[in-house]
């Protein structure tokens, strides 16, 4: 068996292996473990060094021979190694993590007020490092003094950290609270990074409040769990690229535009300089339902359409390192916004109406086609980020994307 990995349950969209591959020459594997196998698993399989994530950072104490005083103080291990002579020590590098995080954020929470929601594991973590740099951290859960129906007592809260699962993929859209009940919030963190944007910090952006996900604690683990291991020589230094690195290869890109801008054709050639897959919601909608989007509407009506579209961009929103190229009237509809800002980079692709080329679109040929971009320009510009004007090639799309740097790359290719 590989001799590193990621032990937990259930693991299918870890980024785990990517983060490892850039650490280091070594083997990363992901052992999806269920409950009943644990002990099996850590008294059998032949490791060298083991990550650990939910459910089983407190479940594997027992099975283990020996735990460094931080890991024994938070009761909790999210890092084995296999000593030579082959007893298990576990230790815990997400302290490590976190700190690097608020590192990286700027936020500066000695002698203000932290609302930490969640009282599991994560939490134990975060309230720990919030209270060496001198922070007063307040736990929210369901049990104790500070639930989720008495939160108007901390109004005053400055920072607000997210140690929950509320939001995370696939139950992407939930989130645990709402922001509007805060209004001295400095900054947000949510641990989560998958998605990128949680509803959390979506929210957040809404109301101008700074915030970061838990990329940057991801990536800072690991360094810091290869370090123990020994398979690293990298200084910490090489963590904020790793993180840049990583997110991008996550990040989707997501083509907008007007019917006949070169959608389609665009996400196809970013593809495959990209090495990603390709999505086009268009046609995936005509594969699902038998009939063109525009033959649907003729027959259906638009309203009609619009919501089987939506469902279509609930779905391939939540992916993660694709291209994908929309409907020219997705951006019609508010809610769909947020499904493809949570993962993605939305690629504005401008061209004058007499510059569109619908010619493979026969219900395209209306005399108010410039009356429709005109009615849609507002619309595609509160989506974009980014506005690419003239011919779409992919490298004219990535040097506005990220200013001429745009390694991009596949996550395979990591």
């Amino acid at each position: 068996m590989d001799l590193y990995g990621l032990l937990g349950n259930p693991l299918s969209h870890s980024c785990s292996p990517a983060i490892h591959r850039m650490l280091g020459e070594y083997s990363y594997a992901l052992w999806e473990t269920p409950p009943e196998d644990l002990e099996t698993f850590l008294r059998t399989a032949p490791f060298r060094g083991c990550n650990v994530t939910v459910p089983y950072k407190k479940a594997v104490l027992p099975y283990l021979d020996g735990l460094s005083p931080l890991a024994r103080s938070l009761g909790s291990v999210n890092t084995i190694l296999r000593r030579a002579d082959g007893s298990l020590y576990g230790d815990n590098t997400d302290c490590a993590g976190f700190r690097h995080l608020l590192e990286q954020s700027g936020f500066a929470p000695a002698g203000r007020k932290v609302l930490v929601l969640g009282s599991g594991g994560a939490s134990v973590t975060v309230q720990a490092v919030l209270q060496e740099l001198c922070a007063l951290p307040v736990v929210i859960s369901r049990s104790g003094p500070d639930q989720y129906w008495n939160l108007d007592r901390h109004r005053d809260a400055a920072y607000l950290v997210n140690t929950t699962p509320v939001g995370m993929y696939p139950g992407n859209g939930a989130s645990p609270l709402s922001l509007a009940a805060f209004p001295a919030l400095e900054g947000i963190i949510d641990l989560i990074y998958n998605p990128a944007r949680t509803a959390l910090l979506m929210e957040a952006e809404q109301f101008g409040i700074p915030a970061v996900n838990g990329f940057p604690m991801l990536t800072a683990q690991a360094y810091y769990s290869s370090r123990l291991w020994g398979v690293t020589d990298r200084g910490p230094d090489c963590i904020a690229p790793l993180t840049e690195a990583i997110s991008r290869a996550q990040q989707n890109l997501i083509l907008i535009g007007m019917p006949g801008s070169g959608k389609s054709t665009a996400a196809r050639r970013l593809g495959e300089a990209l090495g990603r897959p390709v999505h086009d919601s268009d046609r995936e909608f005509e594969q699902a339902e038998g009939l063109s989007p525009e033959l649907f509407i003729r027959r259906f009506g638009e309203p009609a359409f619009r919501e089987k579209e939506t469902a279509i961009l609930r779905r391939l929103g939540a992916l993660s390192g694709a291209v994908i190229a929309t409907g020219g009237g997705a951006v019609t509809r508010p809610e769909n916004y947020a499904l493809l800002h949570q993962n993605g980079l939305l690629i504005w692709l401008r061209r004058d109406p007499e510059d569109l080329d619908i010619s493979a679109k026969p219900l395209f040929h209306r005399p108010d086609l410039a009356a429709l971009y005109f009615e849609r320009k507002p619309l595609y510009e509160a989506f974009a980020d980014v506005t690419v004007d003239g011919d779409p090639a992919p490298e004219r799309i990535l040097k506005q994307c990220h200013g001429g740097d745009c390694p991009l790359p596949a996550l395979s290719h990591i």
